[in-house]
């Protein structure tokens, strides 16, 4: 006898919208996750009356109306705007790219004088047709930005160098030419008052929560007690890597708790040179204008993804997308299990677009 309609894997975003929604709708539904906790990567821990943000910073940011709505219901927001600054060789520059930014490149001070600098910069490149992501980047932004600002950065992240990547991962910089330090163009943003962890568990209330059980270990035991999954896993690993591993970034995070009010003076803090190992620090206080005695900085390092590693960032080239697209037209035909989020999807997705995605999974299963 089977016990569940549905089987959840995944306590983040997306699966606690689809089991909360399915829930409210007199389905039965299981949420198991294989981490001590629930919220996945949005999981935020109070450490020294600070709101920590476990897995990298989360800010959200939307245009959507009907998404905002669906989320505030969850708690209240507060107004913090995402102005990260870079540091490069101890200079410093806001991003994204904008009027600060280029007065303390260039001197410039009116919009039309940042273009000209600009254009004269791209015109001197004399490329037409980038056929890597190094020559993408100077023919939309100048050999200035680039080296400062997006090269060191960039290889970071990618763990290779900026002329092996291709051209189309970055298909347009952010260029504005405004004194707008805002990163995100979106009409609602902020940080939810009290972290994250709290929206989603409210959204399971009353719902059978497992954690510290992972589905592969268990696999057969928890199929036969729910007549469909939902899963927001890796979904090669789903299959048994039948057509091939699909390829990831992952992430190291190193948090300390510092006996000072404040370290950075903002919360995010990118390092754009190649020397430094780490592509940003987080100070988490600072997402929600803590006044508390000490503070508590995170550095985020990328890293290669293994197996053993947990997978962060989807590398949706051109092999990896053709891959994908095997796995998801056997997806396609398996009535057995529905795939979210990012892993499921393989896709980059920002909160508001998995919070989106779920959503539309609503309104079409139940």
């Amino acid at each position: 006898m089977k016990k569940y309609d549905y089987l959840i894997v995944g306590a983040g975003l997306f699966g606690a919208i689809f089991a909360y929604e399915a829930n409210k709708k007199g389905k039965k539904c299981l949420v198991i996750d294989k981490r001590s906790h629930i919220a996945g990567n949005v999981y935020t821990e109070n450490i020294e009356d600070i709101n920590v943000h476990k897995y990298g910073a989360h800010i959200f940011h939307t245009s959507n109306k009907k998404v905002w709505d669906f989320i505030k219901q969850f708690t209240e927001f507060n107004r913090y705007t995402n102005s990260p600054v870079a540091i490069y060789k101890n200079e410093l520059y806001n991003m994204p790219f904008n009027m600060n930014t280029f007065n303390k490149l260039w001197g410039v001070i009116t919009p039309e004088e940042a273009k000209a600098k600009i254009e004269e910069e791209k015109k001197k490149s004399g490329i037409t047709e980038p056929k890597n992501l190094e020559e993408q980047a100077i023919s939309l932004v100048g050999k200035t930005i680039y080296e400062k600002l997006v090269k060191g950065y960039t290889e970071k992240q990618w763990g290779k160098e900026a002329k092996e990547l291709p051209s189309f991962i970055i298909k347009r910089l952010p260029v504005r030419f405004t004194y707008d330090n805002n990163y995100f163009n979106d009409l609602y943003q902020g940080i939810p008052i009290g972290g994250y962890t709290k929206i989603i568990e409210k959204m399971l209330k009353g719902i059978d929560i497992k954690l510290n059980c992972d589905f592969f270990d268990n696999r057969e035991e928890l199929e036969k007690i729910a007549d469909k999954v939902i899963f927001t896993g890796q979904i090669d690993k789903y299959y048994n890597y039948c057509f091939g591993e699909l390829e990831y970034r992952s992430l190291k995070f190193e948090t300390e708790v510092l006996d000072m009010e404040n370290y950075q003076g903002n919360a995010v803090v990118n390092y754009t040179e190649y020397e430094i190992p780490y592509t940003r620090v987080i100070e988490h206080k600072h997402f929600e204008f803590g006044n508390q005695p000490k503070t508590i900085i995170t550095r985020e390092y990328p890293d290669k993804w293994t197996k053993e590693k947990e997978p962060y960032y989807p590398i949706n080239d051109e092999k990896n997308s053709k891959l994908y697209e095997k796995y998801k037209e056997l997806a396609d035909k398996d009535n057995k299990v529905i795939f979210g989020g990012r892993l499921g999807k393989y896709k980059y997705y920002d909160m508001d677009k998995v919070i989106e995605e779920a959503m539309n999974l609503v309104d079409d299963v139940l």
